[in-house]
């Protein structure tokens, strides 16, 4: 962090590359269990109000706490940025992949959806091929395949709900795959303030954008849920941003596979969701077969490094 020559405010700069990985797992763990808190809250509220409009709340409520730490510390510096086009691209993205997500949260157990999105570093994996040409090779193969198969046990294919929720929770996992490596790439030029604010600025614009065709008006007794879950929101996307500032993705994304052990709990608790023996094997494969495409792909690096 740096200080102006004409401001006593400071000027959020990211700062040199250096990685601290434990506390950028302490920050993943804790973003995927305050996650878990606020997907439990949104599929409430979804069952009340429009989709547009939860996300849009929860947006919102995050954008004005984030505001009133971030503006008095650093001002108007906060929006300083040299990635304009990115940012807006990658809400673009968020915007879908939340709209996508909380749809498959209105259809299907809070568990199954989120298991599906586990699979998003192996779509990260595919992607990298079709649009990168990355030659995938056998162990991104079978960790592909492996992790589909995981997948399908997961969204139990025969009934009809389930299968186009488990399609909307695919569709998150597809493009939550390539924002992971976009945000990490954007932290060599951006800090984690200004990421969150532009983040939040543009999807509350987006989510905004829908509520003169789907409003409902929230009760009285409804607004300590939808507060908190702001709160939550914004909280998490902060610690998961750190958490990507702090290390490489290889080393923290894997800890996001406990936020499926509270989305577990949340889920028996609030709708009373009994874990079955489908998702939890098509889980264990999931998550395995994604923590050996971590693996694999750390390894090269952790091979050049040599010994010790």
């Amino acid at each position: 962090m740096t200080v102006s020559s004409n401001a006593e405010r400071p000027i959020p700069t990211p700062p040199a590359r250096q990685e601290r990985i434990p506390q950028a797992i302490l920050y993943m763990v804790a973003a995927g269990a305050i996650f878990s808190f606020s997907s439990a809250a949104s599929k409430w509220l979804v069952a009340t109000y429009p989709v547009g409009e939860v996300l849009f709340s929860r947006v919102f409520v995050s954008l004005i706490f984030f505001s009133a730490f971030a503006l008095p510390t650093y001002g108007l510096a906060v929006l300083r940025t040299r990635r304009p086009t990115a940012h807006v691209l990658r809400s673009m993205s968020q915007f879908t992949s939340q709209t996508l997500l909380l749809i498959a949260f209105s259809m299907m157990p809070l568990a199954s959806a989120t298991a599906i999105n586990f699979s998003a570093p192996l779509f990260a994996a595919l992607a990298s091929l079709v649009f990168l040409k990355e030659p995938i090779g056998p162990a991104r193969l079978a960790a592909l395949v492996v992790g589909f198969l995981g997948v399908l046990i997961v969204t139990n294919p025969g009934g009809d709900t389930f299968q186009i929720g488990a399609l909307y929770a695919l569709g998150n996992a597809l493009l939550f795959g390539t924002v992971t490596a976009g945000v990490r790439g954007m932290t060599m030029t951006e800090s984690a303030e200004t990421l969150t604010m532009y983040q939040l600025i543009w999807l509350s614009l987006f989510y905004g954008l829908t509520l003169p065709f789907f409003f409902v008006t929230p009760t009285w007794a409804d607004m300590p849920l939808i507060v908190a879950n702001g709160v939550c929101n914004l909280l998490g996307q902060y610690w998961w941003t750190r958490s990507i500032h702090l290390a490489p993705t290889s080393a923290v994304v894997p800890f996001q596979y406990l936020s499926l052990i509270w989305a577990m709990l949340f889920g028996f608790a609030v709708w009373g969701d009994i874990p079955t023996i489908g998702l939890i094997v098509g889980s264990v494969i999931v998550v395995g077969s994604g923590l050996f495409l971590f693996w694999h792909e750390s390894r090269p690096k952790m091979l050049k490094m040599g010994p010790p």
